[in-house]
């Protein structure tokens, strides 16, 4: 599994953009609680020599998908809990029951200092879960 401040980061593809280049389609993960992103270990190589060329060509946008063939994105994201194209919710909730795991972990070899980290991701969690909830409600209550 991929992880970023304890949390296991989602898989997903997206836009990178470098000084003026923006690389599209890119396989990227994704920290559900800091938000952090980066390009997929598999195809970090491809990524920075694309990246190395289009730069000398001075393109502002260029699809990784056109210039590198993936064998399979299903074994790529494999080791990813989640995906980007799951609910939200289900998403935030995985994290909550992984963080709440860890935290067990956590007081059971008595370190505070992890533990606290896991208290503070879970309060991110619980709110991001919270203002899931109320999104959802108001799509509900709609005419």
């Amino acid at each position: 599994m991929s992880f970023c401040c304890g949390a296991s980061m989602i898989g997903t593809k997206g836009t990178v953009k470098h000084d003026r280049t923006q690389i599209h389609n890119v396989p990227l993960l994704f920290c559900p609680v800091c938000h952090r992103i980066e390009v997929h270990y598999w195809i970090e190589k491809e990524y920075e020599i694309l990246l190395e060329y289009a730069q000398a060509d001075e393109a502002s946008e260029v699809d990784f998908e056109e210039f590198v063939e993936l064998s399979d994105d299903d074994e790529m994201y494999e080791n990813c809990v989640n995906h980007d194209d799951e609910d939200p919710l289900r998403v935030v909730k995985d994290q909550i029951d992984m963080a709440l795991d860890l935290l067990a972990v956590a007081k059971q070899m008595s370190d505070e200092d992890w533990y606290e980290e896991l208290k503070v991701r879970l309060r991110v969690l619980s709110q991001r879960k919270e203002k899931l909830l109320r999104k959802k409600a108001k799509k509900s209550y709609r005419f």
